[in-house]
């Protein structure tokens, strides 16, 4: 940070500890966005609520008037069944210059080969594999390859025209939408952005988002992406029949782990121009185009708890052991989203950022485990030391649910014969994972890709026999244990 708290260079913040080090304990105004974020938020997550480009927009005591101030239309998006419970019926009220009815029709367009929404074993187009797989970065496309061009699908479990599952995705953009929007109708996108910041359009306003902040787009939202910085790159984690919410905090009480108060929400911005615009729908997995002669971001005002957010990672308060033995990584967890299986959630959201690790007499590193979750991890920015591989940003590792991990021997070893000590843990680095209670599955584009590899298995052939060199002395053991001796 500059001395006047002014951003000096965007990637500053990679290299902060914690949010809490922008304030400078308090020793210049504080300041809940980045200095380079040129846009206004609210903020809460789930809150409802309501913005207007134009004060006195909003009708007040109804929601649809006979007349609209300013002749606008007024169109609600009803994303959860009308009579679902108050506190899960997500909705929104938007008051714009043409609803988005005024379209000329829709076109299939050309299958995106690259991309899928069944992973059931049935499809001939996607693998199962219990092996540790990984990929290295994915390169950036040189032909002109805009955000929705350069989507592609590397795992999930499921169907989208099922309402039940989950996809995983990465993208790669050298170009932004120019005229054109897009529509996921199957479900909700959590976007990860690991190279260069996007600049998203929405029809509720602007979302300004970098490396280390996440930002979630609901279904049947139209949005644009701009590439402020160039050449862009990430990782996308599609839900269906479900929406994302915070976890619950059990013990914890109030606070910790992802704040409330620190997911923001945009405020109105409206496009009002006569001009060819083309909007991409994605639906089952196929994609459509429609045609309209207007923009689609004239909302001048609205209101309502179905809005898209972001959140900045560095704000995530990291809890953990501060005696002994690890914690499960539940705590790390930022998102959850339920399925049908209460004590299973479909999806979730876990970071791996700064920290201090000061638990005593434990094993140090990740301990040899197996697990009923599928994890697909990825890199933002630094070093991550839990993966059994080289992996760099970009990368991605994946684990099915109950394949046995861990590290070589070499670090059990060091961890077992030294006490190491009380430090700060991945700094400079933001790791993710996406972990589900389902079985993914790998597409074609992911298996055939030059980028993928396996976590060699040879690393593990050094894990040696400790226990034999103890044989004599368990031999006594079970010898006076015979005889009814105390052991």
């Amino acid at each position: 940070m500059g001395s006047n708290g002014t951003l000096t260079d965007p990637k500053e913040y990679q290299n902060i500890f914690h949010w809490a080090e922008t304030q400078r304990d308090a020793t210049i105004p504080s300041f809940k966005t980045r200095r380079n974020d040129p846009y206004e938020y609210q903020s809460g997550f789930g809150n409802s609520f309501e913005s207007e480009a134009v004060p006195g927009t909003i009708p007040h005591g109804q929601n649809s008037p006979r007349n609209v101030r300013f002749g606008l239309y007024a169109e609600q998006v009803t994303a959860t069944a009308f009579v679902a419970p108050r506190h899960c019926n997500k909705k929104a009220w938007l008051y714009r210059a043409r609803p988005a009815v005024a379209h000329q029709g829709f076109t299939e367009l050309p299958d995106n080969k690259d991309t899928e929404c069944s992973f059931l074993p049935l499809n001939p187009r996607i693998h199962v594999s219990p092996t540790q797989l990984a990929w290295h970065p994915f390169d950036i496309e040189e032909s002109e390859t805009d955000f929705i061009s350069g989507l592609k699908t590397v795992a999930g479990s499921g169907d989208s025209t099922l309402r039940e599952g989950i996809a995983t995705h990465v993208y790669t953009a050298n170009k932004s939408m120019t005229k054109r929007a897009f529509v996921n109708s199957d479900g909700e996108f959590l976007i990860v952005p690991q190279q260069g910041a996007l600049d998203i359009q929405t029809e509720f306003g602007p979302l300004y988002v970098q490396p280390g902040e996440i930002v979630i787009i609901q279904r049947g939202l139209r949005f644009r992406v701009e590439l402020p910085d160039g050449p862009s790159r990430g990782y996308i984690l599609e839900i269906w029949g479900s929406q994302f919410e915070l976890p619950e905090l059990g013990p914890l009480g109030a606070n910790g782990l992802a704040n409330a108060r620190d997911f923001l929400y945009p405020t109105a911005q409206y496009e009002v121009v006569k001009e060819p615009w083309e909007i991409i729908y994605k639906l089952g997995g196929k994609f459509f185009k429609s045609t309209q002669q207007h923009s689609p971001f004239d909302v001048v005002a609205w209101h309502g708890n179905y809005v898209p957010y972001k959140y900045d990672m560095t704000k995530f308060v990291n809890v953990g052991s501060i005696s002994v033995d690890h914690i499960d990584p539940s705590i790390f967890c930022i998102l959850t989203a339920k399925s049908r299986d209460l004590a299973a959630p479909l999806a979730d959201v876990l970071i791996f950022s700064p920290r201090w690790d000061v638990a005593s007499h434990t094993y140090r590193p990740p301990y040899y485990h197996r697990n009923a979750a599928s994890e697909l991890m990825g890199l933002v920015y630094g070093e991550y030391g839990g993966r059994s591989d080289e992996f760099k940003p970009g990368s991605i590792s994946f684990e099915c649910g109950m394949v046995p991990h861990g590290v070589a021997y070499e670090e059990f070893k060091a961890a077992t014969e030294t006490s190491p000590p009380v430090s700060q843990i991945s700094q400079g680095s933001i790791a993710f994972m996406f972990e589900s209670s389902r079985p993914f599955t790998i597409t074609d584009y992911a298996w055939n890709s030059a980028k993928r590899h396996e976590h060699e298995p040879k690393m593990w052939d050094s894990l040696v026999d400790n226990f034999s060199s103890h044989a004599k002395e368990v031999e006594e053991i079970l010898a006076k244990k015979a005889k009814g001796l105390r052991v």
